[in-house]
């Protein structure tokens, strides 16, 4: 099959599998409506893999709250739906310093927030400030943060931290300072993580004190109820339904839809089955089994570009995994060919390396020592290992767009290194139950299934967060490495940024801290009724752009 590029043209009629055991019905579905003088008028009931671990974008990273979080709020900057390219949101334009290091943003005028108060250059601040000052205490409950993973440390590390200061020029003027030339700033700045969130609400809501709990994060009153400038409020989150209602004070388009409630499935039969009974419009995470009865029932079908990796974890904080030649006998085990061809949409590609071929640092000769399980069998009797039970966890009643079936991968992996002798003991745990909480914290996870889904066009969006520091996910240390991963940031694009990355690349390829699967492409699966939908590698899927039949 070939490769579909995103957006309405690459369509594909698919059929979905019956499936038994859906959730409660929805709301169901309005009529279609095209958007009058009034507004918008249709609803839109859409499936997703599984809940969010909270609203606050600033503190989680998961997909499912991103896709949320995108509708209710907005960053200074914005994404091109395809490319991934910077381009105007709450900023209309920008400018920066001869050494890259202060960059002035001018911003939309007229802008408010949900809650009524203005949009200006001391909300900007306010929100810059409050994610360079989080607490380490904060830190370590929200592991989702993205701010440090971006600009390196947080204010009580502040001679590390890439971000200096923000200042208001004027109302609608703002200047960012930063301690160094940082080439991916502005695309950085795309990230859901950095929307602005209102000020008032921020504090009104405690954003700060995490004293509630959803799907096993620990969330503020904030992190339940957020409020920005974007064209959706919240309205309402009931078990397995969040409500998002049209921004009636919107400054741009509305689009069609008044109404979103964002359903979530934990099994992609019920998602599918909901689809073929009309209780949603459309769903995320199409996976193998399904795709072929799609195409049967006639629904559309949209791939995106791949844009995102999968991965087996490891944590070199066990013993066992601090020899390199156990973790090079686990990449040797591995048959990834066999993993996408069973678990993965045609045309994923195999991963030796943890960024993706459409980005520049990409490395052609990154080290990969292939599948060979003799190979794989010398190294663990030549190694320390002695046959230690490895803990290996795996997500449960969950899709990702990286990862559609986890436990189907996990059986298999787990079969092809049980095979080269090592001792594998599963643990399975539910997604709500704060799975990736569990997985990229300090603990006894020698193993992991896990991916990263790339939300800018820059190598450093993959390399940095996975590997620009150590981490509780992986215990990597090579000092060089960071290092080198820190320089590249600051470079300007052209040769040398790009040998930098593809030496990082090969660098950590040869190192093994974790191993590269497959570069998956992800599909939706849609109704009839929508005419288009915003398909984006990067996921930049705002529902003003779903377009529906009249």
């Amino acid at each position: 099959m070939r490769r579909l590029a995103a957006g309405l043209s690459a369509a594909l009629l698919l059929p979905l599998a019956a499936c038994t055991g859906t959730p409660g019905p929805p709301p169901s579905s309005s009529s279609s409506a095209t958007a009058s003088a009034a507004g918008p008028t249709a609803t839109f009931n859409f499936g997703t893999a599984s809940r969010p671990l909270g609203l606050d974008p600033a503190l989680v990273s998961d997909v499912d709250s991103y896709r949320i979080t995108r509708q209710v709020l907005e960053g200074l900057v914005g994404v091109d739906q395809t490319s991934g390219k910077p381009t105007p949101l709450l900023a209309t334009e920008w400018t920066t310093n001869d050494d890259g290091r202060a960059y002035t943003f001018k911003l939309r005028e007229d802008v408010k927030f949900q809650d009524g108060t203005a949009f200006n250059a001391a909300a900007v601040c306010t929100n810059f400030n409050r994610w360079f000052n989080f607490p380490e205490a904060l830190r370590k409950q929200a592991p989702g943060t993205s701010f440090k993973g971006v600009f390196k440390a947080h204010a009580d590390q502040a001679s590390l931290s890439i971000y200096k200061s923000c200042t208001a020029l004027t109302a609608g003027s703002v200047q960012i300072n930063l301690t160094q030339p940082f080439t991916g700033f502005l695309q950085a700045l795309t990230l859901p993580a950095f929307a602005i969130s209102s000020p008032q609400a921020l504090a009104a809501k405690s954003a700060d004190v995490l004293n509630q709990t959803r799907e096993g994060q620990p969330v503020s009153a904030y992190g339940l109820h957020p409020v920005g400038t974007g064209p959706y409020i919240f309205d309402s989150w009931d078990n397995n339904t969040i409500r998002l209602a049209s921004n009636k004070g919107y400054w741009g388009d509305k689009g069609q839809i008044a109404t979103i409630n964002f359903i979530s499935y934990d099994h992609p039969q019920t998602r599918m089955q909901a689809l073929l009974d009309g209780k949603i419009d459309g769903y995320d995470g199409v996976t193998v089994g399904n795709f072929d009865q799609l195409v049967k029932r006639g629904k559309q079908i949209i791939q995106r570009d791949p844009f995102s990796v999968m991965y087996l974890g490891m944590n070199q904080e066990v013993p066992a995994l601090q020899d390199l030649k156990v973790r090079q006998a686990v990449e040797m085990a591995l048959d990834k060919e066999t993993l996408i061809r069973k678990f993965f949409i045609d045309n994923t590609s195999t991963a030796s390396q943890f960024v993706p071929p459409k980005l520049s640092g990409f490395n052609n000769n990154a080290p990969s020592l292939g599948h060979d399980p003799a190979k794989a069998k010398e190294l663990l009797a030549e190694s320390s290992y002695k046959g230690e039970e490895l803990k290996f966890y795996y997500p449960l009643n969950v899709a990702r767009p990286y990862l559609p079936t986890p436990e189907k991968v996990y059986a298999e992996i787990s079969r092809q290194l049980t095979a080269v002798g090592l001792n594998i003991q599963p643990v399975p745990v539910d997604w709500s139950d704060g799975y990736l909480q569990k997985v990229t914290s300090p603990g006894d996870h020698a193993f992991h299934l896990l991916g990263w889904n790339g939300s800018y066009s820059d190598p450093d969006n993959f390399v940095g967060p996975l590997f620009g520091e150590k981490t509780g996910e992986f215990g990597y240390q090579d000092p060089q490495v960071f290092s080198k991963i820190a320089r590249a940031r600051g470079l300007p694009d052209g040769k040398e940024r790009t040998d930098q990355y593809q030496t990082i690349n090969a660098q950590i390829a040869a190192s093994v801290p974790a191993v590269p699967i497959a570069f998956p492409i992800s599909a939706l699966a849609l109704s009839d009724r929508v005419l288009k939908y915003p398909a984006s590698p990067v996921l930049n899927e705002v529902f003003t752009k779903v377009e529906l039949k009249p």
